[in-house]
Parts: structure tokens; sequence; C-alpha cells
């Protein structure tokens, strides 16, 4: 199978184009806690809907209907900045996409009615959506090429600590001040624009291939197939993500019988796993390959379903809720160094970020699925049916797809592009070496 015909070895760049330590350091901080930072704030209005619904006189289900404004405008915002980072670099965009979604975060705790806190939630996904893209191709362009796959993991894994941080900030805050002033807290996030301004160095990468007026768009015009698969691979893979996760405290509180506090303890500790698989996986894809990472994360998440879902004891469904993730998550921390690589080194900030997020918004009815087959079936029946069927279809999608782990993104090299259709794409710009 052509998936698995990748080399041991990469094509790692010259020494002068290798990324002072600092800079790289400085790159990687500013980008893993602008995403940590981003999902802390989203997951916020995750743990308040309740009280939200009922200080608005609205139910539960007009509040769940703004996170799915926020969902929505994700690829909103990645268009918008990731053609901003394309264009103008990558620290400036950035720096704004923070202000942005820091504010209107802010400016939500101050939300006088339901059709305003809608409005600020529709625009705080514009800013959700553009944090990730323009951070993965910062730090994948920053960091040296052999530590790209770790690097990757713990970038992807902002995500398990910012909703760790709004289940500390739930905690510790709500009981005693309510929700607003959890919402004030996600205004913090704007005190990164400092230490980004004073620390953090534009990516030489964007800089050598920095395109000219109209590359952009002849770019993306040039990869329309790769940007259909890669949209395609990041739908199954927000899939598994959601497949996995939205309802799994649901099944736990009603067919388990949890309490609230119990879901929270399980939450944490299939949290840290998710931590610990997206490094693990992504250290172990600088040598097996990306896609090959991908693929055995997936399947081996396929042989755990009945450790996550059927035990009786809490031991043993925490442990099960751990490896899971573990996997999930796992599979998950390959995704920003394998985007950044197959991207365009011209749109690498907009291809990378657009398809993530139109991949989340195609996926987000994963959920709304589990809860009608879960109303007649079951709930573990129901997850193990669309966690089962979207782990084995990620495995084949990511298993066809193609691969160029460890290229330059400096020189734009392809020596290492292992892929099936993608690697007879001669004629796109994306498999011209600039020189």
């Amino acid at each position: 199978m052509a998936a698995f015909n990748e080399g041991r070895g990469a094509s790692f760049p010259p020494a002068s184009l290798t990324i002072p330590p600092g800079e790289a350091f400085h790159a990687l901080a500013a980008s893993f806690l602008g995403w940590t930072l981003d999902a802390f704030d989203f997951f916020i209005l995750v743990f308040v809907v309740p009280a939200v619904a009922r200080e608005f006189h609205r139910s539960v289900a007009d509040i769940a209907f703004t996170i799915t404004a926020t969902l929505a405008m994700r690829p909103v915002g990645a268009l918008l900045f990731g053609w901003l980072a394309d264009r103008y670099g990558r620290r400036m965009p950035l720096m704004l996409d923070i202000i942005f979604y820091s504010v209107v975060e802010f400016l939500s705790g101050l939300a006088p009615n339901y059709t305003t806190f809608l409005v600020l939630r529709a625009l705080y996904g514009i800013g959700m959506g553009g944090e990730w893209g323009v951070g993965a191709a910062l730090a994948m362009e920053s960091v040296p090429v052999e530590r790209r796959g770790i690097v990757s993991g713990f970038l992807q894994e902002g995500y398990a600590f910012g909703y760790i941080f709004a289940a500390a900030a739930y905690f510790f805050i709500f009981p005693h001040l309510g929700w607003r002033p959890m919402f004030f807290l996600g205004g913090a996030p704007a005190l990164l624009v400092l230490y980004i301004r004073t620390k953090v160095p534009e990516s030489r990468a964007w800089q050598h291939h920095r395109p000219e007026r109209g590359a952009i768009f002849r770019a993306i015009r040039n990869n329309l197939r790769l940007f259909g698969y890669l949209v395609v691979m990041l739908t199954v893979m927000g899939l598994i993500s959601h497949g996995t996760q939205d309802l799994y405290p649901t099944f736990l509180e009603h067919e388990r019988g949890l309490s609230p506090g119990m879901v929270a303890g399980l939450a944490i500790i299939y949290n840290l796993g998710a931590i610990i698989g997206g490094l693990v996986f992504g250290l172990w894809s600088d040598f097996l390959g990306r896609r090959r990472a991908v693929v055995i994360a997936t399947l081996l998440g396929v042989l755990v379903l009945p450790l996550w879902l059927y035990p009786r004891s809490l031991v043993l469904l925490a442990a099960g809720a751990f490896v899971m993730q573990f996997m999930v998550q796992g599979a998950w921390g390959v995704m920003p160094a394998h985007l950044a690589e197959l991207s365009p080194p011209e749109v690498r900030g907009l291809f990378a970020g657009l398809t993530y997020h139109l991949g989340v918004l195609f996926a987000a009815n994963a959920a709304f699925v589990e809860a009608l087959l879960g109303e007649r079936l079951g709930y573990a029946n129901a997850l193990a049916i669309i966690a089962g069927s979207s782990l084995v279809l990620a495995a084949i999608t990511i298993a066809f797809g193609g691969e160029r782990k460890g290229i330059s993104m400096h020189s734009g090299s392809q020596k290492n592009v292992i892929t099936g259709d993608n690697e007879k794409s001669s004629d796109s710009s994306l498999h011209r070496r600039r020189s």
C-alpha cells in the first residue's frame, strides 16, 4: 500500500537555515499559549450554559445554539486571519486575532440580553478560527524539523490544557462570583500580545516564501484537489474527536449514574490521557511517519471501544476513558505538523487553518446524531457506532492520503513527498521547488 512506503530518514534543512533555539522557543510558546487560552475561552461557556440560560430567561437549547454559532464562524476567522498571515506575516495577524477574541470574550460577560450574547459568541468564533492556523504555521516553521512531531503534539494539546483551565475556573470562580466574571477572566489572553510583540520574531520561512500579490489565490486554485482532501481528512478527524468527547459526560451521568463531581473527575483523567497521547504519538510520528502514527492510533482506538463504554466498574471506566483519549488525541497531536507539511508554502497559514475549521464544522453534528441514536439504542451503543465507524474511516482516509514528513519549510524541498495521488500532481505549485 502506498500509504506505508515512506522511508525512515528525513531530508533536514542545512544548518544555515536552522532557527536559533531562543527564537524557536518563543514562537512555540506564543503559539501554544494562544491556542490554550483560545480553548480556555471557548470551554468557559460549556460549564455555565444552565446559569446563562436562567439569567437570560432562555432555554438551555438556546444557549447551546450560541456554541453552534461559534463553531459555524470559525472557518470565517481561518479564512480572514489565514490570508492576512500569508500576505503580511505571522506575528501581526496573530496579535490582532488574540486581541480580538479576548475583547469579545470580555464583552460576553457584559452582555445585557440573549441577542447580544449570541452576536458576541458568533464574533468570538471568528477569533477562535483565526488562531489555530496562524499559530500552527508559526510554530511548525520555527522548530527544528527533527522535533516537529513532538512539538506538534504539544501544540495541539493546548486544547486539552484549555479545557482543564476552564474546569478550574468553574470550580474556583463560579460558586462565589457567578458566570460573568469567568468571561472577564477570558479577556486576559490579550496580555499575551505584549509577549509576542517583544519576544517572537517573524517566521523566516514566511520571509523566504513571501508571496507576491495574487500568488495566494493562484496557490489555492492550483491546489483545489489537495484542499478538498484535507477538508475530508479533517472532517473524519473531527468526527473521532466530537464522537468520543461531546456526549461522553452525558453517557456517564445517564447510563452509569455518576454524579457531576465524578464526571468532572473523569473528564480531568481523560484529558490528561489526551495530553500524554498527543505528545507520545507526535514524537513517534517523527520516526514512524505522520500517516502511520495516525493510523495506528485510530485502529487502537477501535480496540479500546469495549473498555471505554461497557464496564460497570468506575476504575475500568476511568482506564478506558484515559486510553481512548490517549489514542484520539494521539492522532490529533500529529495534525499540526502533518497539515503544515502538506500545505503549500505560499498559503500555509490559510490552508491549514481553513481546512481544520471546515472539518470541525462538518463534524459538529456528531453529538446530535449520537443523541438521536442514544434515545433508541442507549448512549453506550450510540457512541460505539459513531465513534467506532469514525475511527475506522479516519484510518482509511489518512492511510491513502499524502505525507511530507521532514520537508524543509524554508527551501520548499519536496524530497520527502510520499503520497499516492498528490505525488503525481507535479503541475501544482505545491510540488514546485522555489529557487
